[in-house]
């Protein structure tokens, strides 16, 4: 292998400073296109590549994003970081993941981010706890900060969300003009689940119908297997003629574990003993085997909002974005 070149001796075979071998290699950098072949074509016959760590000690900048991350066993964390990932690097910058969960602590993160200078933190998931934002351990110096997928209530930190007040009139809408009067809800962990909205929207547009009478279901964590505990508890203490006769879940995972357990324990029909609605549009809800009726947030769009304010294109706001009614069998 041949030993990498340096910047000061791309600039000597080129006959150029060294500041212009550093402004080729910078994305928008001012260079004529001539400087610029000439340094690109040297830096390839030299096996020559930008040293990064060197750069952002000039430039006081990393191109590195901190995404905090919560419960990696919701499947649907996934294409969430997978358009994420392809976005950021898309914009040449790049994804440090960190997992926050109760075996973390959230400050000790959000410290270790900023002694490694990212230029952002994304925080994704439901778990983040606001009132470390708070924190005095935190001074006035850390990177900007950026929620994503939930609400945030500090000032001064945007998030990015889907509209869940729109998609919650739109999921009553359709369950009120298909014929459903016994409405029950399935929220996950309660401290995690007042940032995502959906129960309180839930409750608001039913009760617009005159129904407040609501069944509320809960699970401690988003899993399949808790989305079963909860509704296995509730028909086992719930005659039959009481029931709910549509359950909506907080989102598809639980609603997916739900089905599995009402078809297969309790041996009932869905949608005709009981409808099922989830959110987030899981692929697998979409099978044969599931039919979940349930919506979608509008990821891509989503993603570039906030990676559009990580780069400056937009000055940074909290950005509420549509999504849409996946209409399935199971309603």
């Amino acid at each position: 292998m041949r030993k990498r070149a340096t910047a000061k001796q791309v600039a000597e075979a080129a006959g150029v400073s060294k500041w212009t071998v550093i402004r080729a290699f910078t994305p928008g950098a001012s260079i004529t296109e001539e400087s610029k072949r000439k340094v690109l074509e040297m830096a390839a016959a030299l096996n020559y590549t930008p040293n990064l760590l060197a750069r952002s000690l000039a430039t006081n900048s990393t191109r590195q994003v901190a995404v905090f991350v919560d419960d990696f066993a919701n499947p649907q964390k996934l294409p969430f970081l997978e358009t994420l990932t392809e976005q950021l690097q898309a914009a040449g910058l790049v994804a440090m993941l960190i997992n926050i969960n109760n075996h973390f602590d959230h400050v000790n993160a959000l410290l270790h981010a900023d002694q490694r200078q990212v230029d952002a933190i994304i925080l994704f998931g439901t778990a983040f706890r606001d009132e470390t934002l708070t924190d005095l351990q935190l001074g006035h110096g850390m990177p900007p900060m950026f929620v994503l997928a939930r609400d945030s209530q500090i000032d001064g930190v945007p998030a990015v969300v889907c509209d869940a007040e729109l998609a919650l009139r739109d999921i009553v809408r359709h369950l009120y003009e298909r014929g459903y009067r016994r409405p029950g809800f399935m929220s996950g962990a309660a401290a995690l689940s007042t940032a995502l909205r959906r129960r309180q929207h839930y409750l608001e547009f039913w009760a617009q119908h005159s129904i407040q009478n609501i069944s509320l279901l809960s699970a401690d964590r988003y899993s399949a297997d808790a989305g079963a505990a909860s509704v296995r508890a509730y028909l086992a203490s719930t005659p039959a003629k009481k029931r709910v006769d549509v359950l909506m879940c907080e989102n598809d995972i639980l609603a997916l574990g739900a089905m599995d357990e009402i078809r297969g324990n309790f041996g009932l029909k869905i949608p005709e003993d009981i409808a099922i609605v989830g959110f987030d549009n899981y692929e697998l809800g979409g099978s044969y085997g599931y039919g979940l009726t349930t919506y979608e947030q509008p990821r891509e769009e989503m993603v570039r909002a906030v990676v559009s304010m990580i780069k400056g294109a937009v000055e940074p706001e909290t950005v509420t974005l549509p999504g849409r009614l996946v209409v399935r069998s199971s309603t």
